[in-house]
């Protein structure tokens, strides 16, 4: 059989469907935009494939990347939940735990959001395993068809959480309930804690289960019709999508746990990052990725991004493996407003639809890309390569009206308000997980990508005393070119909870064996070789006595007095000391691995060094450098070639981003044809 040459990716923004292909004959690139179409998402994946013209009989593999889980319980889109757990115990989901949000600490008449379940969609069943996993009481069959009989039939549950108390111990309770449900309602789609995650913590296993119930109706919907649309145009290749915590899964897999993709756009841009990190030598590489709706920012160390084992969807918890990203709601499309006299962006957004008002389409609340457009960094002729043209005087309108005469400023002092504030909360966000976590930004290179990112990437160096500003050759669907390079992942864990003293490490190395064994099978059910397959194995440890845990990676041989001296490392980088309490093992993990090849990161031959034949022409713009409106030399990125240096202030258009240098900063062109922006000695 001949091999197919062309792979391609697809990502959903919350404003633009970003796809990229990747010839891997020539190891080619292409890209393009789609307007996202949020009534019905496949319509604009389909589009965006489309506007590429690729021939999708000749696509090897297809990897996917999508927000639509997420927005499902943003938007109480999802299925009509019930929830089966133990009696006595149906309240658990709906009480959760006394967490108030730090935005609310201090507001006593706080109010936590509608839950997703109503309380007559829960019901409790006879049967109860003890915290040692041991049978108390028989599961009762009546009891069991009871409930889900009032759920299905009396309530019209058409998707069900099963969560029993310490059935991560043992599954055969949750198991049990399941077939006697399928019996009689086979058509009810069926989500038991034990097949997404077993771990301890009741509420939050409860909590990650009820999600998934909730989301995987519209996700099953919504990866079928995909499905048929790319079949009904040629494809037969393999069909991924991203995991929230990296790598990714088959089309089949995503659909049994939706839950792992809530966070999966994000998670193309973090692998994409992980891997450029090790190809261009920077051991400390900060993501900023600023798309329509979001900025998301995380770190990566020595070619690895930090990871975390539990999510938050609004007040939700989500045990899922993910990165640790910080996310705020500030984007290109994140609406700009007076709140009693103070300027504020975010975290309201325009969206696709009706979006920016310079994009002309009902939009009339000014936005951070209507801004960048009053700021003269956004040519109405150029954008997205000169397909889409801006309407310039009424985002100029727009911001008038709303903001600077309120203001008692000009237009173009607002817009510029406008990036300051957008800056300032950009600011605490990558202080978060940096300084809160005893990194020193000054030490990092910053990776600027999403169609915003090269906007705002160099104030931000700036400000923070950051050295070094990467932008990576079509930034704006960087996320998606990161999908090309994704391995196929999953992840299983088993909690343990135990005195890494006191638990014998044969009986750890036969759970690594068995929980290796599950990992290793769900890799060849999305056709991964065994003998290809890799483990990585972890603890989650804590020291005695304490509340939160940290992650250590073991070796194929354990030893206690390696799992120590590692806490105590990663604890003192973490918080500073070490403590000499005993160590408590929580949590066994096992990442199964499937490596995939990955695209090449070309190299291009040197230029002479003179980047005038790539100038367009010098334009009018806002310069914070100065605090004024300068000339800003505007060159056209396709045209610069490795070796090319210039200062700011300037932009470098591609169609579909720009990256504003302002004075004080310098431009060069490296190997890759990635801008390397830096501060100038001068300054």
């Amino acid at each position: 059989m001949t091999r197919r040459p062309i792979r391609l990716a697809v990502d959903i923004g919350g404003t633009f469907v970003d796809a990229m292909e990747l010839d891997t004959r020539t190891n080619r690139v292409r890209f393009r935009k789609a307007s996202t179409t949020p009534a019905r998402p496949a319509d604009g994946v389909l589009a965006a494939i489309e506007a590429l013209g690729t021939d999708l009989s000749e696509v090897e593999l297809f990897t996917h990347g999508t927000t639509l889980g997420l927005n499902a319980v943003l938007e109480r889109r999802g299925g009509r939940t019930g929830v089966i757990t133990n009696e006595g115990f149906r309240d658990i989901f709906l009480i959760g735990r006394g967490n108030v949000p730090a935005d609310h600490m201090y507001d006593f008449q706080y109010q936590r959001p509608p839950s997703l379940v109503q309380r007559r969609f829960t019901a409790g069943v006879r049967g109860r395993l003890d915290h040692r996993g041991r049978v108390v009481e028989d599961l009762d069959p009546a009891s069991v068809r009871a409930a889900a009989r009032t759920l299905v039939v009396d309530h019209q549950v058409t998707s069900i959480a099963i969560c029993f108390l310490h059935s991560f111990l043992d599954p055969t309770h949750e198991r049990e309930a399941a077939r006697l449900i399928r019996e009689e309602f086979p058509e009810v789609s069926l989500s038991l804690s034990t097949d997404i995650v077993r771990e301890y913590r009741e509420y939050e296993r409860t909590s990650t289960t009820v999600l998934e119930a909730y989301i995987r109706p519209i996700f099953e919907r919504y990866v079928d019709e995909l499905e048929s649309g790319l079949a009904e145009r040629g494809f037969t290749g393999q069909f991924l999508i991203m995991r929230s915590g990296g790598g990714s899964m088959t089309s089949a897999v995503a659909k049994t746990s939706p839950t792992h993709t809530v966070l999966s756009g994000p998670a193309g841009g973090i692998v994409g990052a992980a891997y450029l990190a090790s190809e261009l030598g920077r051991e400390r590489l900060l993501t900023f990725d600023i798309g329509g709706t979001s900025l998301d920012a995380c770190v990566i160390e020595n070619g690895t991004a930090v990871a975390a084992y539990e999510a938050q969807l609004e007040h939700f918890p989500l045990l899922i493996p993910t990165y640790d990203i910080r996310t705020i709601g500030a984007g290109g499309g994140s609406i700009a407003w007076l709140d009693r006299g103070l300027l504020k962006v975010g975290p309201q957004s325009a969206g696709a639809d009706p979006g920016p008002v310079c994009y002309g389409r009902g939009g009339t609340r000014p936005t951070v890309t209507d801004a960048a457009v009053v700021l003269g960094y956004m040519d109405p002729e150029r954008f997205l390569a000169g397909t889409m043209g801006l309407h310039d005087q009424a985002a100029r309108a727009a911001i008038d009206e709303q903001l600077a005469q309120p203001l008692g400023l000009d237009a173009t002092s607002a817009a510029a308000g406008v990036f300051d504030v957008l800056l300032a909360r950009t600011v605490g966000a990558v202080r978060q997980i940096t300084v809160e976590r005893g990194h020193d930004p000054r030490h990092f290179s910053l990776l600027a990508f999403g169609g915003a990112g090269p906007l705002l990437a160099p104030l931000l160096a700036r400000e923070m005393g950051i050295g070094e500003v990467v932008v990576p050759f079509a930034p704006s669907g960087f996320s998606a070119w990161g999908m090309l390079s994704a391995d196929i992942v999953n992840d299983f864990s088993r909690t343990v909870m135990a005195g890494l003293d006191e638990v014998g490490l044969d009986e750890l190395e036969e759970l690594f064996k068995a929980v290796g064994a599950e990992a290793v099978a769900s890799l060849v059910d999305q056709g991964v070789p065994a003998d290809q397959a890799v483990l990585e194995r972890q603890f989650e440890v804590r020291y005695l006595g304490q509340e939160h845990s940290l992650m250590v990676t073991v070796g194929s041989t354990l030893d206690r007095d390696a799992v120590r001296g590692a806490f105590d490392e990663v604890h003192r980088a973490r918080y500073g000391h070490t403590m000499d309490n005993p160590l408590q093992l929580l949590n066994l993990r096992v990442r199964g691995i499937g490596r995939t090849t990955r695209p090449e990161l070309g190299t291009h031959p040197r230029g002479n060094g003179d980047p005038s034949r790539a100038l367009l022409t010098h334009r009018d713009a806002y310069d914070f450098g100065s605090r004024a409106v300068v000339p800003f030399a505007v060159y056209d990125r396709a045209v610069l070639e490795p070796g090319d240096t210039f200062s700011g202030p300037a932009l470098v258009d591609e169609g579909t981003s720009t990256t504003v240098v302002p004075s004080g900063q310098r431009v060069t062109v490296d190997e890759h044809r990635y801008l390397l922006v830096t501060l100038e000695e001068s300054a």
